[in-house]
């Protein structure tokens, strides 16, 4: 089995496409069956050009359905494209809290801890 060439695939019509994806999909399950049971695989590439293939196909389906979605949304989608996003970083950032100065944090370290009253007397 030769790996499907995507300008090939490209030119395949939509009801082909779904076709020779079953196809492969079935393919695939079958040899995975195979391997699963112990058998060894007559040829031990073609799981893995079984898997590339539809991974292909599947893309192409998904371009294609987006272009179709992309074509109804109409002027909609640009402009939603046009404005830049923010990011999650920008919305919520934490204010840093307010340094101490160095005199300041000496004084605190220095202060002994106050005493209770029974201390005292």
């Amino acid at each position: 089995m030769a790996l499907l060439k995507t300008k090939e695939i490209r030119g395949m019509r939509p009801e082909d496409l779904k076709i020779k994806f079953k196809e492969l999909s079935d393919e695939l399950m079958h040899e995975r069956g195979v391997a699963a049971m112990g058998g060894a695989p007559a040829s031990p590439g073609r799981i893995r050009a079984l898997r590339t293939n539809v991974a292909r196909i599947h893309t192409i389906m998904r371009e294609r359905e987006l272009a179709e979605a992309k074509k109804k949304a109409g002027t909609k989608a640009t402009a939603k494209e046009s404005k830049p996003k923010e990011t999650a970083a920008k919305k919520a950032a934490p204010k840093p809290r307010p340094k101490r100065k160095k005199a300041v944090k000496i004084a605190a370290a220095r202060k002994p801890a106050a005493k209770s009253e029974e201390e005292t007397k």
